[in-house]
């Protein structure tokens, strides 16, 4: 542990002021070292104060985000997921930068954490926008032993788990809105009745070799405490600060996600299907009794979502009559008739 570290430590554990004397003295560093470690926590974020003749205080204030490695560490507390955790200031794509750790031999649950992405990917090709400082952009490394066929569930998995900890978020008492899933993977809010909007979006990328699953990466975009959007999708997207109504601390808001993911996906992975997650995913999914366009550019249709299938398939009663009709993922894309949910 660095200097730096070390000192935030000892601010944590007592709300008094600590004297840069002690600090050396505990430390058995120069005044020097303490006070350049002092402005390094300052550059991360932590709110100190110094006062002449007492010393270093941390000021504790229930609506602070600090976002780094140390307090992502401190909110873990899963098996696998994020074991190793990798934050970066930021980074190109993290999905980029977790193929890469694959590469290198590191295990399952390897995750990578950042604020920023340079080069961030959307699904088809799309950029993801990453503005600095304000929201998460996370992605894990993921080594199943299942069917290439069973692979695209693990995007539904995901989903599930935001929605989740999502859950947790609306449940508090300055919260007034609600969240819900959009088919397949998109994590939708709505406040106070208002239109739902995307909050969250999910890509899922997977490796072959010799016909076997190599490795799957999900990176996952939150907007967080974002609070501006650029024109051409301010009608859609939010946040989740806007949504709620409050900050959002994002380190233990991220370890909510992992914390559910780990456990969601170890009953997908014992099952080999969302059969035992298809009635929590369907009672956040905000599809469910909605009229639909089904974008298929082969042969398009509307009709009312039913549900998912135990392979995470959408159920749709076409418009048209006949047998409900099962909508597979991938090209496919699904909308509102009147608007974007």
């Amino acid at each position: 542990m660095d200097n730096k570290q070390e000192i935030l430590q000892k601010l944590k554990e007592t709300d008094a002021y600590i004297s840069g004397q002690e600090l050396c003295r505990s430390l058995g560093v120069s005044r020097t070292a303490v006070w350049k470690a002092v402005n390094r926590l300052k550059e991360d974020g932590y709110q100190i104060e110094a006062v002449t003749h007492k010393g270093y205080r941390l000021v504790r204030e229930s609506s602070s985000d600090i976002f780094n490695q140390k307090e992502l560490e401190e909110a873990f507390h899963t098996s696998f997921a994020g074991r190793p955790l990798i934050w970066k200031k930021e980074t190109g794509s993290s999905n980029e930068d977790v193929f890469r750790l694959s590469d290198q031999g590191y295990p399952e649950g390897t995750l990578v954490v950042t604020s920023c992405q340079r080069a961030g990917k959307g699904r088809r090709g799309r950029t993801w926008i990453s503005p600095e400082g304000v929201n998460v952009y996370m992605s894990i490394l993921l080594k199943p032993s299942i069917p290439a066929a069973t692979a695209p569930m693990v995007t539904l998995v995901m989903a599930l788990a935001v929605y989740e900890a999502a859950l947790e978020l609306a449940q508090k008492p300055e919260g007034s809105c609600r969240f819900g899933i959009k088919w397949p993977n998109d994590i939708v809010a709505s406040r106070q009745g208002g239109p739902w909007k995307k909050v969250c979006g999910i890509l899922t990328e997977m490796r072959m070799e010799e016909m076997e699953i190599k490795d799957i990466v999900i990176g996952t975009g939150l907007n967080v405490n974002q609070k501006d959007f650029p024109e051409e999708i301010a009608d859609t997207a939010s946040s989740f600060a806007l949504e709620t109504g409050m900050e959002i601390g994002r380190a233990v808001f991220t370890a909510s996600v992992w914390k559910h993911f780990e456990e969601e996906y170890g009953k997908f992975i014992k099952a080999g299907s969302l059969a035992p997650l298809r009635d929590l995913y369907e009672k956040g999914l905000v599809n469910r009794g909605r009229y639909v366009k089904v974008l298929d550019p082969q042969a398009p249709f509307t009709g009312t979502a039913r549900g998912i299938t135990d392979t995470g398939d959408l159920i749709v009663t076409a418009e048209d009559g006949g047998d409900d009709r099962i909508v597979s993922s991938g090209e496919v894309s699904v909308r509102g008739v009147n608007g974007y949910v």
